[in-house]
C-alpha cells in the first residue's frame, strides 16, 4: 500500500494501506513556500526559520566509544550535546527572495560543512555562525540537488572541531538519538527521541517545480523544527547517523510548518559518500 504525505508536489511513501493524505509544509534555505510543503527545510527564512554530514575518512573520525548512555532506558543528552554542540553551526543565506537559515555539520578543521542543498539553493551570500558565536563567510563549493545535499566552506577560520560519523547500517529502529541545530533560528537548540522507523521513500519537491528529490530516510520523533535542515541527528555515542532534512506537519495555507513528531534524516553513509565526491 501507499501512505502518502504530498508536500507541494512530493510525497512521502511507505508500504501499507491507503489512509488519509494531509497537507504539509515545505521550506527552502532561502525563502518560505508558501504551500503546502514540507522539506524539512528547516532552512527558513527570516522571520521564523532556520533550517551536513560527512567528508573524507580522514577528517572525520568514526571512534566508537559511547558518549554515555546511562541505562538501557535513558541518554545522557547533556554529554552528547558538549561532545557535539562544536562541531554544530548556523548557516545564514540572502537570496533574490529574502534571507534564511539552516544548519550544518563541521567536517573539517579549516571550515568545510555539510549542509542540505535546499538550505543554500539561490543564495547570493552565504555566512556561518560558529558554535563560539563568530560569523564568518563561507561560500558553496559543492551540490547535490538529487541527494538535497550541499558543501560550503567557511572562510579564514581553522581549529574547528569535525563532527565524528557511525556506519547508518547499523542503527535500529528504537534507538535512543538527539538533534541538534538552530530551529526557528535558536542556535544551538538540542531535541531528543528515538529512531521510529528505517528506510522511509521521502520524496520532496526539487530546486524546479519539475525536479523531486526522493532519498530512504531514517525517521525520528526527535522534535525538528523549520532551521533544522543541514543538522545532525546523533545516536548514543555522539556520533552523526542522519542529516536532518525533512518533517512532516499538516499545516493550513497560512499557518507555519512545525513538529509533530515525525522527522526524517539522510542516512550518514549516503552523506559521506556525497560529501566526498563534493569537496
Amino acid at each position: 500500500m501507499t501512505q502518502g504525505f504530498p508536500a507541494m508536489s512530493g510525497s512521502l511513501y511507505e508500504p501499507e494501506p491507503p489512509r488519509e493524505v494531509k497537507p504539509f509544509w515545505r521550506r527552502t534555505g532561502t525563502v518560505v513556500t508558501s504551500a503546502a510543503l514540507i522539506a524539512a527545510l528547516f532552512g527558513g527564512v527570516t522571520g521564523g526559520v532556520v533550517g551536513a554530514m560527512n567528508a573524507p575518512g580522514e577528517v572525520v573520525g568514526t571512534s566508537s566509544s559511547p558518549v554515555a548512555l546511562q541505562s538501557s532506558s535513558t541518554l545522557d543528552v547533556s554529554a552528547i550535546a558538549a561532545k557535539v554542540l562544536p562541531s554544530v553551526v548556523q548557516v545564514n543565506v540572502v537570496g533574490a527572495q529574502g534571507e534564511g537559515l539552516g544548519s550544518g555539520v563541521v567536517l573539517s578543521a579549516d571550515g568545510r560543512i555539510l549542509t542540505n542543498n535546499h538550505v543554500v539553493s539561490g543564495a547570493q551570500k552565504v555566512t556561518v555562525t560558529l558554535n563560539d558565536g563568530r560569523t564568518v563567510d563561507a561560500k558553496v563549493v559543492g551540490t547535490d540537488p538529487s541527494s538535497d545535499l550541499a558543501v560550503v566552506q567557511a572562510v579564514g577560520v581553522s581549529g574547528l572541531t569535525p563532527a565524528t560519523f557511525a556506519d547508518s547500517d547499523n542503527v535500529k529502529i528504537g534507538d535512543h538519538v538527539v538533534a541538534i541545530g538552530s530551529p526557528e533560528g535558536l542556535q544551538g537548540t538540542v531535541t531528543s527521541g528515538i529512531v521510529s522507523a528505517l528506510d522511509r521513500t521521502v520524496t520532496v519537491p526539487g530546486a524546479t517545480r519539475r525536479s523531486n528529490v526522493s532519498y530512504q530516510a531514517i525517521q525520528t520523533d526527535a522534535s525538528i523544527n523549520p532551521g533544522n535542515s543541514g543538522g545532525p541527528l546523533i545516536n548514543a555515542a555522539g556520533q552523526v547517523i542522519g542529516i536532518n532534512s525533512a518533517i512532516y506537519s499538516p499545516a493550513s495555507d497560512s499557518g507555519q510548518a512545525g513538529s509533530v513528531g515525525i522527522g526524517f534524516a539522510i542516512p550518514a553513509n549516503q552523506a559521506k559518500q556525497i560529501a566526498d565526491q563534493l569537496t
